[in-house]
């Protein structure tokens, strides 16, 4: 509970009680690989913290090829946020790529405990603020940057990615080719 503390107060420094109200509404959870914590077109009733594993959102194109629009890695907030804040189904699937333990959260617990605690709103709203700017940084990303650079900020983020993952996921996270990942990883490598 200590890194799940570390990881709240990182938004706001909440009160003892007031994360004692946010923990009773939390459950630690484990998935296997390959479970699925939302579907596409379910509307969801959780938001997780990942506390170990990591986990990706993708979508499908009507011919059945994935893509990957975001890895979560420890301790990040997981699980279709848009659908939750407009109670709507999902538009992504998330899955656990490797074996995960999560933090649930109802969330609409979540928002009634924003509306009578005043630092569980501003732990929320400041939480909410730093998604977007991931969200932003990741446009930026994907515009700005070439495939290269971006595989090499993923390395600087996850270093020992190779290991925890298949290369077609980091391919489609990177949105290239698997055979143009190798060429990269290549060039890299041999130099």
């Amino acid at each position: 509970m200590k890194l799940l503390a570390v990881f709240i107060n990182n938004f706001h420094s909440l009160p003892p009680e007031s994360f004692q109200r946010f923990l009773a509404l939390t459950k630690l959870k484990k998935f296997s690989s390959k479970e699925i914590l939302t579907k596409t077109g379910e509307t969801p009733k959780e938001l997780f913290i990942l506390k170990s594993g990591i986990v990706r959102s993708y979508y499908t194109n009507e011919k059945g090829k994935e893509y990957i629009r975001s890895l979560f890695i420890p301790f990040s907030s997981t699980g279709s946020l848009g659908a939750l804040v407009s109670n709507r189904p999902s538009e992504l699937t998330y899955e656990c790529i490797t074996d995960c333990e999560l933090y649930a959260i109802n969330f609409k617990e979540l928002k009634n405990l924003a509306v009578v605690d005043k630092d569980v709103a501003v732990m929320y709203a400041n939480a909410l603020e730093r998604i977007f700017l991931l969200l932003e940084d990741k446009i930026y990303d994907l515009s700005a940057l070439n495939a290269t650079e971006r595989y090499l900020k993923l390395k600087k983020q996850i270093p020992n990615i190779e290991s925890l993952i298949p290369q077609y996921h980091i391919a489609s996270y990177l949105n290239i080719s698997a055979v143009q990942l190798s060429r990269i990883r290549k060039e890299i490598y041999s130099k």
